[in-house]
């Protein structure tokens, strides 16, 4: 969908290599600037899933013709994408100012915590921190436990990357019509706050409590998971007072009055224990088998291991082992174009090229 469009990528963790991924992911020309002569960062492999389908130069951006060259190269990008705290990029000259009168089109890209300005936005921080500032972070555990999310999906992927690549597509939509490109001020914090406007959606109808446990979907004992006898977990969400009977009726529980209260809090507690007590009572597989293709709203919890092997991916294909690596397919799918896996280039390994491509365009 993106091919034609080039971006490049000023190499960074998390969310900026994630966004890029997707974009290239979507068949843009994604050019990563390495670090010339740097180490893999520790616990990376060396050649990262993140990179996939990207072409990767090395260069030293303290160096004056490497910085020349970098300069060159955003010259011929469509969108930049960048990850470093406010104000770095200008010192290293390449700020959106320079870049933007040398490319007038360009989307400038910034990934950052808390935004390019704010109290905060010089101030060191992770997903779990940025989340927990914007409220994201509120609801996302049992009323009892301590808030826990999955490592850094809701902050860095959820509010952060897929923010970038929202703002990157929407600027270049606005480029082609205006002529005219911007920056991307895409924070963690602002976009883990604006994903919380569907839970908010529910205060209006004070279904959304400032106590845990007390909302309809952080309280119930119809939305959350279960430990089995084996020690997996099933996932129950039957919200729905339709998929809530089919739930009793599996469970031949529909005759039990206790259970019929399905949205007054004050059972929930109980009949959370009991649900406990039923699920403990077998293993997951059971439970699966049980439950399988029933609109009762009722899944068992997978590693990515097992996601793989399930009849669902054998029919989607969301999850694929290429070169003994299990990576998640691109998302969404296109009825015009098929996505196939790319492999991920090594530190500088298309370094000649790209040069060759600044010397002579035609040769791109």
């Amino acid at each position: 969908m993106l091919n034609g469009i080039r971006i490049v990528e000023i190499e960074g963790l998390g969310p900026g290599p994630f966004a890029a991924m997707q974009l290239a992911d979507l068949g843009a020309d994604v050019i990563t600037i390495h670090r010339k002569g740097q180490a893999v960062t520790p616990g990376m492999p060396n050649r990262s899933l993140l990179d996939r389908g990207k072409r990767s130069i090395a260069l030293d951006l303290k160096d004056t013709d490497d910085l020349a060259t970098a300069r060159r190269l955003i010259d011929t990008a469509d969108a930049l994408i960048e990850g470093f705290r406010p104000g770095v990029m200008e010192k290293l000259g390449l700020g959106p100012d320079l870049c933007l009168t040398r490319n007038p089109k360009l989307i400038y890209g910034r990934m950052t915590g808390w935004g390019q300005d704010g109290p905060l936005a010089d101030t060191a921080g992770h997903d779990l921190n940025y989340i927990a500032l914007s409220g994201a972070l509120w609801y996302a555990s049992l009323p009892d436990q301590p808030p826990q999310t999955p490592a850094t999906l809701v902050g860095d992927i959820g509010g952060g990357a897929m923010y970038l690549v929202t703002g990157i597509l929407a600027g270049l939509i606005n480029a082609q019509r205006t002529g005219k490109g911007t920056v991307v001020d895409a924070a963690i914090y602002d976009g883990s706050a604006h994903m919380m406007n569907l839970l908010m959606t529910m205060r209006q109808t004070g279904n959304l409590s400032e106590t845990r446990g007390q909302s309809l979907l952080d309280g119930p004992h119809w939305s959350r998971t279960y430990t089995c006898a084996d020690g997996g977990f099933v996932s129950v969400q039957c919200l729905e007072p339709k998929f809530y009977a089919r739930f009793l009726e599996i469970l031949d529980l529909s005759h039990d009055p206790a259970f019929q209260q399905q949205y007054t809090r004050k059972f929930w507690p109980d009949l959370t224990r009991r649900l406990a007590e039923i699920f403990a009572s077998r293993p997951r597989e059971h439970w699966a088998k049980l439950f399988d293709r029933s609109d009762a709203c009722v899944a068992p919890v997978l590693s990515p291991d097992e996601a793989a092997t399930h009849p669902m991916n054998t029919a989607r294909l969301s999850w694929r082992e290429t070169d003994g690596t299990l990576q998640a397919a691109a998302a969404p799918r296109f009825s015009t174009h098929q996505w196939h896996p790319k492999p991920s280039p090594s530190r500088g390994q298309h370094t000649a090229e790209i040069l060759n491509e600044l010397r002579d365009p035609k040769s791109a």
